[in-house]
C-alpha cells in the first residue's frame, strides 16, 4: 500500500470500529481529511441489542459473534498499516446489565480502550456527521440504530443539545413482542413527550442509520430514480409519510423493491417506517434527506482543527480527485479564476451553492484525459455523477457531470445521458452548457497547462465578449478557437472578439 500512486499523501490510514446494537462495523479511511474516503468497509450483523428490552442483558450468541468480528477487524487494521484506531460502542453496550463485562472483554480483544458513547455524545457525533456532509444544513438529525434513536438540532456548523430515545428497531421489535400496533403506541408516547421535534416544522429532517437507508433505497428503486446515490437523496415530507404508512402496514417481503435490502434487515423496515412516520406527523418537516454520514464521520470531523472544519468538503474532494487524475492539477485553480472573471463580467446570476458547483467542476474538468477521446465525455459524466462526494445534492451532481461532458463532447444534448438530465432543471442545464462551452475555449488555449489562463483574460469590453491573447501567445489564435468563442458568445447572447494585446 505504501506509495500507491492512486492514494493521497495524507498520512497513515485511520480506522473506526463501531459496536452498534445491530451491527459491528470496521471502516478504514485513507486518512484524516475534510472529505475522508473509505479504503475498506465491512460489517457483521451481530444483533447485540436483541433481547435487551426483555432480559436486560446482551445475549451470549450475539457477544460471541461481536468478539469474533472484533478479532478479525483488529487483524485487518494491523495488516492495512492503520496509524490510529478508534473503537466506539453505543446503545446495546450502554443499556445492558452485562454491558461493562462485554466492554472489558472487547477491550482485551481490540487491544485498546473503547469509548462507550452516552446518548448525548452519540447524538452530537451524528449531528457532526451531517454537518460534515451537507452544505449549510438546517433541521433536525435523527440517527436510528438497533437500540436507540438520537435526535439533535443542527444549523450550519452549530449543533444543539441531543436526546436519546429507546426507539431503535431491534428494541422496538422486542419491547412490542413484534406487534406493530404495540410499537406504534411506544413510538407515539416517546416522541410526543420528548419535545425534540418542536423546531422541525418546515425544515429538513436528516435521516441517519441503516434501516432508514434501506427504506430510501427501496423508494429510490420504486421511483426509478436516475442516480442511485443515497447520500443527499431527498423525499418530500408528504410523499415520505405515505411511503412509510405503506411499509409499516404490510409484510416487508411483499414490498416492491425489497430485494435491495438485506434479508437480515428486512424485519426492521416496518419499525423504521413507523418511527419516521411519527417524526413527520409530529415535526412537520418540509422534506426528508438521507445522510450517508453519521457517528463515524462525525468523529473524524471532530478530530479536525478549526481550519479543517471550515473547509468545503465538496471542493476538498474535487481538488483531491483532480490531483489524482488530472494532467496538471494546478490548472484547475487557473480555470476557477478564469471562469470567475467570465461569470462576473457577463453578470450571470449565480447563487453561492451554484458557485461551489462550478468551482468543483473546474477541478474535475480533466479527470478523464486518459480515456479514449470518443468516450471521455461519457466516462467523465459517470465518474463525477457517481463519485463519493459529499456537500452536494443530486441536481449539483448533474450540473458538474454535464458541464464536464459538454467540455469533452460539445454542446449537443442528444449524446448526454438522458437519466442524468432528468435531475437538472432548465437553469442547471443552461449553466452546465455555459460552463462546458467556456471550458472548451479554455482548454484550447491552455492545453491543460497551468500559468496560461491567467495571461489570457476573458470578459466584456463595450458589451463584446473579448478574449485577450498577449503578444507571446498570439500564435494560439486559430479558426477553431474563434469558433468555440463564438459558440460561447451565442449562449450568453453576446458578440465576441479575439484580440491580440
Amino acid at each position: 500500500m505504501s506509495g500507491a500512486p492512486g492514494r493521497l499523501p495524507c498520512g497513515p490510514p485511520i480506522a473506526i470500529i463501531d459496536i452498534g446494537s445491530n451491527s459491528v462495523r470496521l471502516v478504514v479511511y485513507e486518512g484524516l481529511s475534510r472529505a475522508p474516503t473509505a479504503l475498506f468497509n465491512e460489517k457483521e450483523l451481530c444483533a447485540l441489542g436483541r433481547s435487551i428490552a426483555t432480559t436486560g442483558r446482551l445475549a451470549q450468541e450475539s457477544t460471541a459473534r461481536a468478539l469474533a468480528a472484533l478479532r478479525r477487524f483488529r487483524a485487518l487494521a494491523r495488516a492495512m498499516g492503520v496509524g490510529r484506531m478508534y473503537v466506539l460502542a453505543t446503545a446495546a453496550a450502554r443499556d445492558a446489565e452485562n454491558g461493562p463485562e462485554f466492554i472489558a472483554e472487547a477491550e482485551r480483544v481490540c487491544g485498546q480502550p473503547i469509548e462507550l458513547l452516552s446518548g448525548k455524545r452519540e447524538a452530537r457525533l451524528s449531528a457532526l456527521g451531517v454537518v460534515s456532509g451537507f452544505f449549510k444544513p438546517d433541521g433536525v438529525v435523527g440517527d436510528l440504530g438497533g437500540g436507540s434513536l438520537e435526535l439533535i438540532d443542527v444549523n450550519k456548523r452549530r449543533v444543539g443539545a441531543g436526546a436519546t430515545l429507546p426507539l431503535g428497531g431491534i428494541r422496538l421489535q422486542d419491547a412490542s413482542d413484534r406487534s406493530i400496533k404495540r410499537a406504534d403506541r411506544l413510538v407515539r408516547d416517546a416522541l410526543e413527550d420528548s419535545g425534540h421535534l418542536d423546531g422541525l416544522k418546515d425544515r429538513t429532517f436528516y435521516a441517519v442509520g441503516g434501516t432508514w437507508r434501506g427504506l430510501a433505497h427501496m423508494h429510490m428503486v420504486q421511483k426509478n430514480f436516475p442516480l442511485h446515490v443515497l447520500h443527499g437523496y431527498t423525499i418530500p415530507a408528504r410523499e415520505a409519510l405515505e411511503f412509510c404508512r405503506v411499509v409499516r402496514r404490510v409484510d416487508p417481503d411483499t414490498l416492491p423493491a425489497v430485494g435491495v435490502v438485506s434479508a437480515e434487515r428486512r424485519p426492521l423496515l416496518s419499525y423504521g417506517a413507523l418511527v419516521l412516520e411519527h417524526i413527520i406527523r409530529l415535526g412537520k418537516p418540509r422534506e426528508v434527506v438521507m445522510s450517508g454520514l453519521g457517528v463515524r464521520e462525525g468523529l473524524l470531523y471532530d478530530l479536525l482543527d478549526d481550519d479543517g472544519r471550515r473547509e468545503d468538503p465538496l471542493l476538498a474532494s474535487a481538488r483531491e480527485l483532480g490531483w489524482l487524475r488530472a494532467r496538471a492539477p494546478r490548472h484547475g485553480d487557473d480555470l476557477v479564476e478564469w471562469t470567475d472573471r467570465l461569470f462576473r463580467s457577463v453578470d450571470i446570476d449565480e447563487s453561492a451553492e451554484e458557485r461551489r458547483w462550478r468551482h468543483a467542476a473546474c477541478h474535475l474538468a480533466d479527470v478523464a484525459w486518459r480515456v479514449h477521446p470518443d468516450y471521455r465525455g461519457e466516462q467523465a459524466l459517470d465518474m463525477i455523477a457517481h463519485a463519493a462526494f459529499v456537500g452536494i445534492d443530486h441536481p449539483g451532481r448533474a450540473f458538474m457531470s454535464l458541464a464536464v461532458f459538454y467540455r469533452h463532447m460539445g454542446l449537443l444534448d442528444d449524446e448526454a445521458s438522458p437519466r442524468i438530465r432528468e435531475l437538472a432543471s432548465t437553469r442547471i442545464l443552461d449553466r452546465a452548457r455555459t460552463l462546458g462551452a467556456a471550458m472548451r475555449v479554455a482548454y484550447l488555449i491552455s492545453a491543460a497547462l497551468p500559468g496560461i489562463l491567467p495571461r489570457t483574460p476573458i470578459g466584456l469590453k463595450r458589451e463584446v465578449l473579448t478574449l485577450k491573447l498577449p503578444a507571446e501567445l498570439a500564435d494560439l489564435a486559430s479558426d477553431r478557437l474563434k469558433n468555440r468563442l463564438q459558440k460561447l458568445g451565442k449562449l450568453l447572447a453576446r458578440r465576441t472578439a479575439l484580440v491580440n494585446v
